[in-house]
């Protein structure tokens, strides 16, 4: 047992409940008159707080670099972690707490010198960068010394395989989670003081140079603490794996010349909230169990765990509407003991529960069971961190305009409908903008479903711990969210290089709603526009600005200065368009049809905003596009695929009829023009999504010159120009090709082979002529979908088709075909 004189060392299991309760009953029964905690001193400030009743675990220390928030550290802490109870059980008792480990200022500096030297030997950044001090090593994780490479080890899988299991998670439920409460409170950490100290003789400190200064602090702590409480009223929580250490004999001379010329930062830290979630990362910030939800539950359930598991098990699926019943809840407990003791283990863990959960209630289906696993094992939960805390200006309004807006930051990810004609759903997609464009990706747009409109927006919601790091570090733009999203899209704008990342940032400046941002946007988007003369670069930058133009007309944000840049910039690709389009390979020619493609729509929506402004040039933008798609159309010199598309969307437009089709067509398809050229106009005219193959299908015509030309092509002309063949037709849908197979291979009149015949020899399948009869027997159907009545649908069904009846008709075949 500890002697008076000696420190009570209780080394843990960062985040095991079972050191969690082992150390509150070691507290209890030793009555220490100050504890120590394994973390950053400048903590020591902030740990009365953990009293506050608006803190909530999971919680963490977040520690940053004054001038740089991106170097960070965490140190999380959840309701079952021996440092929290510790730290819950001196303040309740009123006894002094302190953090031992190397100070934040220190550790973030040399992370920093580490991360270089890595750098530099060209092996990248090292894993678990921004990771609490202690998350790693202090879990127990060590390395070899003297000729064994450095490779790191997990002491508890050593102690685990020297007992004869395979999985230290096992183990360590069977020695330490199961284990009931004994006569001596003490006995469990020394025990497991021995073997890790058997493990330090055999490994040493694991080869990493940071364990030895980390201890050498913490025997200076620990000794000054020993002076100003007196031998045995000081309680020592740390990691398991630097008790050794702190029970060595090291002189104050020889600890203080490892501490001697550490590099040092100027460090802030703060409370701020944790997950579940991040609790069972490996990596990056997480803490690295695999069930935080399931030790959770041990810390927290007074007797029974495993029957308690089970009925929450049971809740979940039933909330999921899955049928489970009490009985199933009692076969599952039966089946986890049974399992447990033909595996030789003294209670159900984790494992056991979940092949019972799998076997009863989910049927030996893993679907629900990972529903199980994510809900329940890791969980969702968020701590919560009272106002009190400190915290930079940028991260005290965004929480005020959270609490304004009813928008909970919430660990579980969910789906927000947002109606911009309300005014607190605006506010709430103006924050979400404002966030994205500060970097904090708090909430991620997603396609709105059930509407096309802009009055509607839909976000995947989910709060990660790190956004507040992100928070932290967009506060050197601002102290507001509003501030902070003007300044930086204002350098934004300034810094990009590309002309199409000025427009797509004047469009988030007007979802954003920064009035005095947009102002700045545009003076450097006037001089990038004025300046850059690749057409496809202003092809690309054009979207972006109409698409502004709309939101801001949705969102009630004046828009004359941004129109006035848009319509310039179209005027310029429709003048520097047709030269472009000449003397392009295969890739840019594919390539350009893009632009025309993007800026077609573009220029759709641009006339459609502009209808009502009384410009004249606003008046005919449609106008001029339409020339300029009409010269592209016809000039030979232009690549096959951008005329195909050009005389595509000019029909799809009205301002071709079927006529000058067939007959731009049957120029390009002629046998003049090179087989590859013609089915590059192919893939240009019917070709991708765009419902070419349809269109072939109704129209015979169409169908019929494409047949013919593909008929002439020669055999080696034939195998150069199939890969071009078949990138077009593949991208029609199956019964699109199918169709169309059976088109060709019946030929006029029904034959097996052939042509497909022009309008006079028609196709099979489709007569010349209108059945009017035939037509007139759905109007009665027709018109009772639409509600004109029983009556007259009837009678137009009972007449010969002429008179009224039959004028009706024709409109609707007309508009059909």
């Amino acid at each position: 047992m500890t002697t008076a004189r000696e420190p009570l060392l209780l080394g843990v299991r960062h985040h095991g409940p079972g050191s969690a309760r082992a150390v509150r009953a070691a507290l209890e029964e030793g009555r220490p008159g100050v504890v120590l905690v394994e973390g950053p001193p400048e903590a020591d400030a902030l740990v009365a707080l953990a009293a506050d009743e608006g803190m909530r675990p999971p919680v963490a220390l977040l520690a940053h670099v004054v001038d740089e928030p991106g170097r960070s550290a965490f140190w999380p802490l959840a309701e079952f972690s021996p440092e929290w109870v510790a730290i819950q059980w001196a303040l309740g008792q009123g006894v002094p707490v302190r953090f031992i480990d190397l100070p934040a200022a220190h550790s973030l500096a040399l992370r920093a010198e580490e991360r270089s030297e890595d750098e530099s030997k060209g092996e990248g950044e090292p894993e678990g960068e921004g990771e609490g001090e202690g998350e790693g090593e202090a879990e127990g994780e060590g390395g070899a010394e003297g000729g064994r490479d450095d490779v790191r080890i997990d002491p508890l899988a050593v102690l685990a395989e020297t007992a004869g299991y395979d999985d230290p998670e096992r183990w360590w439920e069977d020695v330490v989670e199961h284990r009931g409460p004994g006569d001596d409170a003490f006995a469990p950490f020394e025990a497991l003081g021995d073997a890790m100290t058997a493990l330090r003789e055999e490994y040493g400190d694991g080869g990493h140079a940071r364990d030895l200064t980390r201890e050498a602090y913490m025997r200076i702590q620990v000794r000054a603490a020993q002076k100003e409480f007196g031998a045995g009223g000081v309680a020592v929580v740390c990691g398991a794996w630097h008790v050794p250490a702190l029970r060595r004999k090291v002189t104050v001379t020889a600890d203080r010349a490892l501490l001697k010329g550490l590099p040092k930062v100027k460090a802030e830290m703060t409370w701020v909230p944790w997950t579940h979630r991040r609790l069972s990362r490996t990596s990056g910030y997480g803490a690295g169990i695999t069930s935080p939800g399931w030790y959770g539950h041990l810390f927290g359930a007074p007797d029974r765990p495993v029957e308690r598991w089970m009925t929450k098990v049971a809740g979940l699926l039933r909330a999921e509407d899955r049928p489970v019943s009490s009985a199933h809840v009692i076969e599952a407990v039966r089946l986890a003991d049974t399992l447990a003791a033909m595996r030789g283990r003294p209670l159900a863990g984790l494992t056991e529960a979940t092949d019972a959960v799998r076997a009863v209630m989910c049927e030996g289906s893993d679907v629900p069971l990972g529903l199980v696993h994510d809900r329940l094992v890791v969980g969702d939960v968020l701590g919560e961190v009272p106002d009190a805390a400190p915290a930079v200006p940028l991260q005290r309004d965004l929480t005020r305009i959270q609490r304004r807006l009813r928008l909970k930051p919430e660990a579980l990810e969910r789906q927000l409908e947002l109606d911009l004609r309300k005014e607190t759903d605006a506010a709430r997609s103006t924050l979400l903008h404002r966030l994205r464009l500060l970097g904090i990706g708090w909430g991620d747009p997603a396609a709105s479903r059930g509407s096309t409109g802009t009055f509607r927006e839909t976000w995947r919601l989910r709060w990660d711990p790190e956004l507040s790091v992100r928070v932290a570090e967009a506060g050197v733009w601002g102290t507001t969210v509003l501030g902070a999203a003007t300044g930086r899209a204002s350098a934004d704008a300034v810094e990009a290089v590309a002309l199409a990342d000025v427009t797509s940032l004047a469009e988030r400046c007007l979802l954003a709603e920064l009035p005095d941002a947009l102002p700045v946007v545009m003076r450097v988007l006037a001089d990038r526009a004025a300046l850059d003369t690749d057409v496809g670069h202003l092809a690309q930058a054009l979207p972006a600005l109409v698409r502004s133009l709309r939101y801001g007309d949705v969102r009630g944000t004046g828009t004359e200065a941004l129109g006035e840049v848009a319509l310039g910039l179209a005027e310029r690709v429709f003048v520097g368009l047709p030269p472009a389009c000449a003397g392009l390979d295969a890739d840019a020619a594919l390539a350009m049809r893009g632009h025309v493609d993007v800026v077609h729509q573009a220029v759709g929506l641009l006339g459609e905003l502009a209808s009502s402004s009384a410009t004249g040039d606003a008046q005919d933008v449609r106008v001029r596009w339409y020339s300029v798609l009409r010269k592209l159309a016809g000039r030979e010199a232009v690549a096959g695929v951008v005329r195909g598309r050009s005389v595509r969307l000019l029909l799809d437009g009205g301002e071709l009829g079927d006529e000058d089709v067939a007959r731009l067509m049957g120029l390009a398809l002629s046998r003049g023009s090179a087989p590859a050229e013609g089915a590059a106009w192919i893939e240009g005219f019917v070709g991708g999504a765009s419902g070419g193959g349809m269109l072939l299908v109704h129209d015979e015509r169409l169908l019929g010159l494409v047949d013919d030309w593909l008929s002439g092509v020669s055999g080696d002309a034939f195998t150069d120009v199939l890969p071009l063949l078949r990138r077009t037709f593949s991208a029609y849908e199956p019964g699109v090709r199918r169709t169309l197979g059976e088109l060709v291979r019946r030929g006029p009149g029904g034959g097996s082979s052939g042509a497909v015949a022009t309008v006079a020899g028609g196709i099979p399948g489709f007569d010349p002529e209108i059945d009017a009869v035939r037509a007139d027997a759905v109007l009665a159907v027709v018109e009772l979908l639409l509600g004109a009545g029983a009556g007259a649908g009837a009678g137009a069904g009972a007449g010969t088709g002429s008179g009224a009846g039959a004028g009706d008709h024709n409109d609707l075949v007309g508009v059909g075909r």
